[in-house]
């Protein structure tokens, strides 16, 4: 096994154990935590995944995130990901979670908020490019550059719900 993760049901419960390369080779749901990274003007973290990145490479997105694991909440996994992604270890705050059909495989996505004040350090075989963009400019390439689909549907979630435009700290809880 790569990396043991939970497969779970349309309902987001727990079915079992499964090595993560075997869900999505068979379709199987499981869960994925991702956070929306904010400066502290509020704009928008905007990343190009490496080329070597296993799942579409080369493309861009506005989440940071991966595999929850085995008896991981959202909320560390969202957390663990920042830290091993960007080098930063900041409190997230849960969003939303929806069901993404698109893409690989099926996947529950756990969706976060962040904002981000120190220096990032992006780990270069996950991400080639980073940048922050306004909502505005944003809006702009969404549909122009090529994006991971479950990310550019979970930012139009996240803009449609009205959880952007505030660069408030999220609780540490």
């Amino acid at each position: 096994m790569d990396e043991s993760i939970e497969r779970v049901d349309d309902l987001d419960r727990v079915l079992g154990v499964v090595d993560r390369g075997e869900a999505v080779r068979r379709g199987w749901l499981h869960r994925i935590a991702t956070t929306i990274c904010r400066d502290e003007v509020g704009r928008i973290l905007v990343l190009r995944r490496s080329e070597r990145h296993i799942r579409f490479p080369g493309h861009y997105d506005v989440l940071v995130g991966g595999g929850v694991g085995v008896g991981e909440s959202y909320e560390v996994a969202a957390a663990r990901e920042l830290a091993e992604e960007l080098g930063v270890g900041v409190p997230v705050r849960f969003l939303f979670k929806f069901l993404c059909g698109q893409g690989v495989s099926p996947v529950w996505f756990g969706v976060h908020e962040a904002v981000l004040t120190e220096p990032l350090v992006p780990d270069p075989s996950e991400i080639a490019w980073l940048g922050w963009l306004t909502e505005t400019d944003l809006a702009e390439v969404v549909d122009q550059w090529r994006f991971v689909p479950c990310g550019r549907e979970a930012l139009r979630r996240y803009l449609g719900a009205g959880f952007c435009g505030s660069a408030e700290q999220p609780s540490p809880g």
